[in-house]
């Protein structure tokens, strides 16, 4: 699959090292345009439509985290490439699809380049499809627990799980919701047999409940009950292998 990309980054030399590795070892990239500031970026980005963005984090008059912010209705991927390694939670929380350190190594980058590839080739194809899981039985039970015993739950009947810090809040099919003193973590592992996918650090849901995919906002699914959850870009991969 062909990408469309443009590369944000304020020193010349590093656009050049990097369109030149793109050119040798990732042909299927093509380099749309170069920017070396936010403003530049935000004309290439409103300009054409691209498949990827290669962002450095620090940028004269700004960084990467402002120019996303700027641009709002993220439909591309991001493969974020800095010399500084604590910004990578920020990425990660900013839908980061890859995390690249300076000097980019050529393996790293031909894997970043490859999942992005993967991602979108499965998106194209799911796009304004009915998705059907490729197995779509929940079966069995979970107990939550109460302050004077326990509830079981059909797992079935779980739409999704939102954190809220120590705390879980399980939506049900019912239009009923339940406050657990457990994390997200907690159910995530609890539910690792059955349909249920980690799509965001907030949220788990039913694999089985999701109607459709949407990518114009940098990657969501809506629900059978009709509420949209956004897709982190690290989970992507994994939760589009669920359906056909």
């Amino acid at each position: 699959m062909k990408l469309s990309s443009i590369i944000v980054e304020d020193e010349e030399t590093s656009r050049e090292i990097l369109k030149n590795y793109l050119k040798k070892y990732c042909p299927n990239v093509t380099v749309l345009g170069e920017a070396s500031n936010i403003e530049e970026a935000l004309v290439l980005i409103r300009n054409n439509d691209l498949d990827l963005v290669f962002l450095d984090v620090e940028m004269p008059y700004g960084n990467a985290f402002d120019l996303l912010d700027k641009v709002g209705d993220i439909n591309f991927e991001t493969i974020f490439v800095t010399a500084y390694n604590h910004y990578a939670i920020d990425a990660l929380n900013a839908h980061a699809s890859y995390y690249l350190m300076k000097p980019i190594s050529i393996d790293e980058l031909i894997k970043a380049v490859d999942y992005v590839t993967e991602i979108r080739t499965k998106e194209d194809a799911l796009q304004d499809e009915v998705l059907v899981p490729k197995t779509n039985s929940v079966n069995g039970k979970i107990t939550i627990p109460q302050q004077n015993g326990f509830e079981v739950i059909e797992t079935a009947n779980i739409l999704y799980c939102k954190a809220d810090d120590n705390y879980t809040e399980i939506y049900l099919n019912t239009n009923k919701k339940k406050l657990v003193s457990k994390t997200l973590k907690y159910f995530e592992e609890a539910l690792s047999d059955s349909n249920f996918a980690r799509v965001h650090k907030s949220y788990l849901i039913n694999v089985n409940e999701v109607v459709k995919y949407l990518k114009g906002k940098g990657g969501s699914v809506m629900l059978s009950n009709g509420k949209e959850i956004m897709v982190s870009a690290s989970k992507k991969s994994d939760l589009l292998s669920y359906f056909k």
